[in-house]
């Protein structure tokens, strides 16, 4: 049962948003009783903390599961875009911004292990492109990895970036772009070209 009010909590927020979503909303949507989530979760921050610990679990698993594959760096930055993509739903709700409006504490501890995670995988794969010729061998491993995250979390502030003029999937991609120009070899470049048409 766990498990379900988990998975369903999860849907509905990233649809509806943190905010949004009551108890009685969820226990509704299951066809339960309030009590039987109370059972598991003694209230509503509890549970925000267990479903956005168990989507992060989840989204490093599908990472890890891209990494191992050893694809080519920029291939693999795409495929991790997609694979966000899929697990957020596109995030109309802006399900990030609410969490740090909202439950500040659950969103700094969740920045912080993204941020333990990311920078590995980041520098991984800027190793990677470095030795196949399509990332600038003068880049600063720790200097980008850091302005990656930062830039990955910046462009979900919905008061920079409006969600009714930019979608998640817009954003990412140009940020990608983005990135991927400042530190691409011309190799590099045709590679980001061929993935972008």
């Amino acid at each position: 049962m766990k498990d379900k009010i988990l998975e369903k909590s999860n849907e509905l927020f990233i649809n509806l948003g943190f905010k949004s979503v009551t108890m009685d909303e969820i226990a509704s949507s299951l066809g339960v009783s309030k009590k039987t989530i109370y059972k598991f979760f003694k209230n509503k921050t509890e549970l925000v903390d267990a479903v956005t610990n168990n989507m992060f679990n989840t989204i490093c698993y599908g990472i890890d599961g891209i990494c191992e594959l050893k694809m080519d760096p920029i291939d693999e930055l795409f495929s991790i875009k997609r694979l966000i993509m899929e697990s957020l739903k596109d995030e109309k709700s802006s399900p990030q911004y609410q969490l740090q409006k909202y439950y500040p504490k659950i969103y700094a501890s969740l920045k912080q292990k993204q941020f333990l995670v990311m920078k590995d995988c980041v520098i991984t794969n800027l190793k990677n492109g470095i030795e196949k010729g399509l990332y600038r061998e003068t880049i600063d491993l720790e200097f980008i990895s850091r302005i990656y995250f930062n830039g990955m979390i910046g462009i979900k502030d919905k008061d920079l970036f409006p969600l009714k003029n930019y979608s998640m999937n817009t954003l990412m991609t140009y940020y990608l772009e983005y990135h991927l120009r400042g530190i691409c070899t011309e190799k590099g470049i045709q590679k980001l070209e061929n993935q972008l048409k």
